[in-house]
């Protein structure tokens, strides 16, 4: 390595999604093309850095896999710097490796870490950024639910990918005059439901945000079926709830810094309709199927350019930021302001008023203006 070289590393952290090679390509190749700078990639998120695992990245090495689903780094979301699972006879038990991590950066002569991930990887990074280690952040989920950026790239994927099952769904829903429920990721925001139940056309969307009444929802339908409509597409978040209720756990994994795994509210909310009224339902849970395949021209677009942007940051020594989309420009904000928070679906968001304008359940009363409706406003904090 020369001496006068600028060493930058780079990692995924968190579950996948599609754009993320995209992510490591424009790091490396920008790091090596405009300032001649050497990469490395840390294997499987931030355990890499807690372990020492990397390989080293060049222009051959990011060669083709900017339309590659995944990342080729491999990632984790259990590998919290700060709360380490480490196996003890039966039990795990939990380790602050923080200071592992300052240790191998050190030895490793870096300059900086790229970090590329969501909510729990920037928490994670501001609290680094605490122990002295240079950090750039860039946003990816989804669930386009991370704080301080209007998009994270990934989401534009999963979103057509859901949206292509709902147009599928609809003919067989059609043909046997039934209520085809779809459930979609999102964890604790409605960004999937909402965007892929108004591109496929779903009757019923139900997020998080707003809890749900189930005497509404099963108006809509009777309705719908008074019209002739004898079929109807239902659209659900993995976190929405009813009014009153819980969210749905699947299981809990106490190794993740996010234990809770939410999936199954589709199950319950088909028991709920079929025991007010004589109509057949089907449940369809989407899961990690978002989470593959190759990236959506607009995602490649939006990674490479927050890639970029990245890289540029750390050229000019300008850490402790995420990159960030505003509008249609790529900024930057502080990653203490991101850190651990989610960005929600608001009652007066453009897409939720367009959803009303045409006529769209949302799981509320017709009676009750969604403006009035008590929503969810909790901050869930995963931070710790």
């Amino acid at each position: 390595m020369s001496k006068h070289k600028k060493r930058i590393g780079v990692l995924t952290g968190g579950g996948d999604c599609p754009g993320l090679n995209a992510v490591i390509r424009a790091v490396a190749k920008t790091a090596d093309n405009n300032y001649a700078m050497e990469v490395i990639g840390f294997l499987d998120g931030y355990e890499g850095l807690v372990l020492n695992r990397f390989v080293n990245l060049d222009d051959k090495d990011v060669s083709g896999i900017l339309t590659r689903g995944g990342t080729i780094l491999g990632t984790s979301n259990r590998a919290n710097p700060f709360k380490y699972p480490v196996l003890q006879g039966k039990e795990y038990v939990y380790l602050d490796r923080s200071a592992q991590c300052v240790q191998n950066f050190e030895a490793l002569g870096l300059n900086a870490i790229v970090a590329i991930g969501g909510d729990g990887t920037m928490a994670a990074s501001a609290a680094l950024m605490e122990r002295g280690l240079p950090i750039v952040g860039v946003p990816k989920t989804v669930d386009n639910d991370l704080e301080g950026t209007d998009v994270t790239f990934g989401f534009d994927t999963a979103l057509q990918t859901a949206t292509e099952a709902i147009d599928k769904l609809h003919t067989t829903a059609q043909s046997h005059h039934r209520v085809m429920i779809v459930e979609v990721m999102g964890r604790y925001a409605g960004w999937l439901a909402l965007g892929s139940g108004l591109a496929g056309g779903g009757d019923i969307i139900l997020m998080p945000e707003f809890p749900y009444d189930v005497d509404a929802i099963c108006e809509q339908i009777r309705l719908r079926n008074s019209l002739g409509k004898n079929f109807s597409i239902i659209v659900v978040g993995e976190g929405a709830r009813q009014k009153g209720g819980e969210m749905v756990v699947k299981r809990r994994v106490e190794t993740s810094p996010d234990a809770i795994r939410l999936g199954g509210i589709s199950y319950q909310l088909s028991e709920q309709i079929e025991n007010r009224f004589s109509i057949e339902t089907r449940v369809t849970i989407l899961g990690h199927l978002l989470r593959g395949g190759s990236p959506s021209a607009y995602d490649r677009i939006l990674a490479t350019r927050l890639g970029v942007q990245a890289v540029r940051l750390v050229e000019r020594g300008e850490f402790g930021k995420m990159v960030a989309v505003k509008g249609n420009t790529i900024s930057w904000v502080p990653l203490t302001e991101v850190a651990g928070k989610i960005r929600k679906v608001t009652a007066d968001h453009s897409w939720v008023t367009a959803a009303e304008s045409i006529g769209l359940c949302l799981g509320i009363p017709t009676s009750i203006p969604l403006s009035d409706y008590p929503t969810d406003e909790t901050r869930v904090d995963i931070s710790k």
